[in-house]
């Protein structure tokens, strides 16, 4: 054998480790696509009862926002008729009241600057310092 013959031997054993050293990483990779591709197909299956699920869902949430607009609706009727209300007590009964009102805090003012007036006139409100 001759020294072109065993370099040529060395580098067809080097080729061989490369190609069997580059060979595990291309394995790997291939079943890592193998393990994605099943992966996917699982969950591609898996997605039409949660899709289904998703929709009768939403038909349901459909459904009680129909009756949430519903009773808003009556409760925006309540309100009105509750202002309403409030304002034909207001027209009726609340001119009347404000002046009764009026009329007994202008009596009680009157009667106490009226008793004031008598004590002051009598000497009550003057206090002997002293006696007890």
């Amino acid at each position: 054998m001759s020294a072109g013959q065993i370099a040529a031997l060395i580098a067809a054993g080097a080729f061989v480790l490369l190609v069997l050293l580059l060979a595990i990483p291309l394995i790997k990779l291939g079943r890592t696509l193998d393990e994605a591709t099943i992966a996917i197909r699982k969950a591609h299956e898996n997605s039409d009862p949660i899709l289904l699920g998703a929709n009768e869902t939403i038909t349901h949430v459909n459904t009680q926002l129909e009756r949430v607009d519903g009773i808003t609706a009556n409760a925006q009727a309540v309100s009105g008729n509750v202002s309403a209300l409030s304002s034909v007590f207001t027209a009726t009964l609340g001119g009347p009241l404000v002046k009764t009102a009026a009329l007994s805090y202008g009596l009680s003012k009157a009667i106490r600057s009226r008793r004031k007036g008598k004590e002051l006139a009598e000497g009550r409100h003057s206090r002997k310092r002293g006696r007890k």
